[in-house]
């Protein structure tokens, strides 16, 4: 006897919609300051305005992330993809990350270089180009507190992307207004460094969540053998094997076992009420709640029909 258990969570589509319209709006505000910084370190050969670009470019990955996620969530499973396109997200955020990490380390290379041999660099062109990276992260901010009390945790992980953007834009203007009144061109590439230090820790976290779901890794904070212990202290369970558990996408566990029973479980009625006892197991008693878990129930004697090791 198998059996698959699951519960719908997640907001309304109104909730949804309202989500995706923020994101939609701030991913816009941050891509239009990304290319305007760019443009401005260029301009004024600044690289801590080129670090906080490639720092605004980890905010519109993440934007982007959070709006997939938003936009692939409303979407249906079907009979060829069950889960939907859940792990789309999984996907886009590893080649993000990764190219996001490579961003990190060439700004604290050449902060490195700049510290040696410090170019000119324009400050009034900093000023500039870092008061618009400021403005635009205030505006995208706001876009994404309206109504936050409703945001999902794809809008309040955006809203700190975007508050610690801000910082770095914060970084540029101090470090143009250090030139401007002492003409310490090193200190442009100081910035710069410690803007690639928030970068390069971020991504390293990303890229090891991501690439641990695309591993099917056992989901951070469930301990398997936790959850053994305690599905064999329910009553009539005698043994727990081919214990598994991974992620679909972040937040969204799912978990498989077979479960040995008494053999009478069968002839008297008690496996049903066995199983939601299972299920309740799992959804309620470890810091990972698993609400897509998957139980095959077996009497005693079933383990001499199985091929394999069991674990």
């Amino acid at each position: 006897m198998s059996h698959g258990h699951g519960h719908g969570h997640g907001h309304g589509g109104a909730d949804l919609a309202r989500n995706r319209r923020r994101l939609t709006a701030a991913l816009a505000v941050t891509a239009t300051v990304l290319v305007a910084e760019a443009v401005g370190a260029l301009v004024s050969g600044s690289l801590a305005l080129l670090a906080d670009a490639g720092h605004m470019l980890t905010d519109v990955a993440g934007l982007t992330i959070a709006l997939i996620a938003a936009t692939l969530a409303a979407r249906p499973a079907s009979a060829q993809r069950t889960w939907g396109y859940r792990r789309a997200e999984v996907l886009a955020a590893t080649l993000q990350a990764a190219a996001l990490l490579a961003v990190g380390v060439l700004v604290l290379v050449e902060g490195v270089r700049r510290l040696l041999t410090p170019p000119e660099v324009s400050s009034g062109a900093m000023v500039v180009f870092g008061a618009v990276g400021l403005v635009g992260n205030v505006v995208a901010l706001w876009l994404l507190l309206r109504g936050t009390g409703e945001a999902n945790v794809n809008v309040r992980a955006a809203v700190l992307e975007v508050v610690n953007d801000g910082l770095g834009s914060i970084a540029v203007l101090v470090a143009a207004a250090v030139i401007a009144l002492t003409g310490w061109t090193r200190a442009d590439a100081v910035v710069s460094l410690l803007i690639g230090v928030l970068i390069v820790p971020r991504t390293v976290k990303l890229l090891r969540e991501t690439t641990s779901v695309l591993l099917e890794s056992t989901p951070p904070g469930l301990d398997l053998e936790d959850v053994r212990r305690h599905l064999l202290e329910l009553p009539h369970v005698h043994a727990v094997h081919d214990l598994h558990a991974s992620q679909i996408t972040s937040g969204l566990p799912v978990l498989s076992a077979h479960v040995v029973l008494d053999d009478t479980c069968f002839r008297d009625g008690h496996a049903p009420e066995i199983l939601d006892r299972l299920q309740a197991c799992v959804a309620e008693h470890f810091p990972v709640a698993v609400q897509h878990a998957t139980f095959q129930l077996e009497p005693v004697g079933h383990s001499g029909h199985e091929s394999g090791a069991h674990d």
